[in-house]
């Protein structure tokens, strides 16, 4: 499919002049001989690009592209004059103009510029394309309460420079979030970084915020570039920030509030324009009655709060994120989705999620994996997620209780309870044997009795 141009000047035999030209070129033309007919042709046939000419009576060509720019913001559009000045170029490209081309004019440098303008927007599509994509693969999924307000929270303090902390139990989403939160802020065009306090040592936490110059230290063989340098003008995610130190929170406050710092053995001064984000599972408020952790830190860090909620909180998000994960697994591997009856979904909330939706993703992917059939039944389902109905629940849970005899009751409550330790283990004594903290042979006389 050829590009459409529309071509606008008040000169006619300018305006034919090129429109043969750029038809021969392979182009479909339109033509316009005014702005006030540029903005109705553009309404009707949204040309992929306009050749705009500057002197033109009435609306003339600076008044055209900024209306241009406000209706269809993402047509480029060439700027064509005969009475061309540096002056009229800078204003034209203020407005958003991509190019700025003189009478006479050039076929050859029209054609340059019209393919550019083109290429560029075309760029600009595929840009905007892997966003959405991104932030669709990011996006927090669930419509219940919780997630509603939280993703009100995120949209509204998102485009801020406002710092954010997250808190939340493991597995979570907090990283997720994060991500979110970079994908609508302003600085979502430049790098998101991550930081796991976690995971870094003592010892190497001040080059890796900061960076160090060659000889810095011993070990130090070249220049490196820390987490602050690489994010700016993006964000620096600090997750696990409760486990950071005391003397590199003090660090990191300073840089927070000077947005400056220097590389380990080095004396140049950068500056750098960083959109902070932390997360944490610890309740910081402890820490810092505990002296672990700095309070100026938790109140500049604390500009957004933002608690992620659990998910025995939010169950009634439960089967979309079954579905969510069954069809990720489904593309990455290439095969077809498989479905959960409704009696396992049922089964699955009833359970008290401990690693939150991290452990579902892998019980997800788990079944996935294992179940070698369409449909995941409540029979799949391991033992821990499965809910036992009290009919199938063993008459001999109710003998003991009707035994007199203290000491033969209680032996038969063991037996009992043993039997039923060893079935959970799939038969594995050994297993069962480490569950209850008992031997082996226990287990075994147990049986034999």
């Amino acid at each position: 499919m050829f590009p459409t141009l529309l071509i606008v000047d008040d000169e006619q035999p300018i305006l034919h002049s090129l429109e043969g030209l750029l038809s021969d070129e392979g182009f479909n033309v339109l033509t316009a001989p005014n702005g006030y007919e540029c903005l109705k042709t553009l309404d009707a046939e949204h040309p992929d690009l306009v050749l705009l000419d500057i002197w033109m009576p009435g609306l003339d060509g600076i008044e055209t592209l900024r209306e241009i720019k406000k209706a269809h913001p993402d047509i480029p559009v060439i700027m064509i004059s005969g009475h061309g000045t540096i002056d009229t170029a800078v204003t034209a490209t203020k407005y958003g103009a991509f190019s700025f081309i003189e009478k006479p004019i050039s076929i050859d440098k029209m054609i340059v510029a019209i393919n550019n303008a083109l290429n560029f927007r075309k760029l600009e599509e595929e840009n905007r394309f892997l966003r959405t994509r991104m932030i669709a693969k990011n996006a927090i999924d669930g419509s219940s309460g919780p997630i509603l307000a939280l993703k009100q929270q995120i949209i509204a303090a998102a485009p801020t420079e406002a710092c954010i902390l997250i808190t939340g139990e493991n597995g979570t989403g907090k990283e997720l979030a994060a991500r979110t939160i970079h994908q609508f802020s302003t600085h979502s065009e430049n790098p998101l970084i991550t930081l796991n306090c976690a995971a870094i040592p003592e010892a190497l936490f001040e080059s890796e915020l900061f960076g160090h110059e060659k000889g810095a230290f011993e070990g130090a063989t070249a220049k490196h570039i820390g987490r602050f340098e690489l994010a700016d003008g993006g964000t620096l995610f600090f997750n696990e920030i409760g486990d950071m130190n005391l003397a590199n929170q003090g660090k990191l406050l300073q840089v927070i509030e000077e947005k400056r710092f220097c590389r380990l053995g080095g004396s140049r001064v950068i500056d750098v324009n960083v959109r902070i984000v932390a997360a944490t599972n610890k309740e910081l408020k402890q820490e810092i009655e505990a002296g672990r952790f700095r309070e100026d830190l938790y109140f500049r860090l604390n500009g957004v709060p933002l608690e992620m909620p659990p998910l025995r909180n939010r169950l009634e998000d439960l089967p979309l994120l079954v579905e969510r994960f069954t069809q990720e697994w489904s593309k990455s591997s290439d095969s077809e989705p498989k479905n959960f009856t409704p009696e396992t979904l049922e089964a699955l909330a009833s359970h008290s999620w401990p690693g939150n939706v991290r452990e579902l993703k892998n019980l997800v992917e788990r079944l996935i994996i294992t179940v070698n059939k369409e449909t995941i039944g409540l029979s799949d389902l391991p033992t821990p997620y499965r809910v036992i109905e009290p009919e199938e629940t063993p008459d001999a849970l109710s003998g003991p209780a009707a035994i007199s005899d203290f000491r033969q009751a209680k032996e038969a409550f063991e037996r009992e309870y043993i039997k039923r330790r060893v079935a959970e283990c799939n038969n594995d004594i050994a297993a069962a044997a480490k569950s209850l903290g008992v031997s082996k042979g226990h287990i075994a006389r147990a049986m034999k009795s």
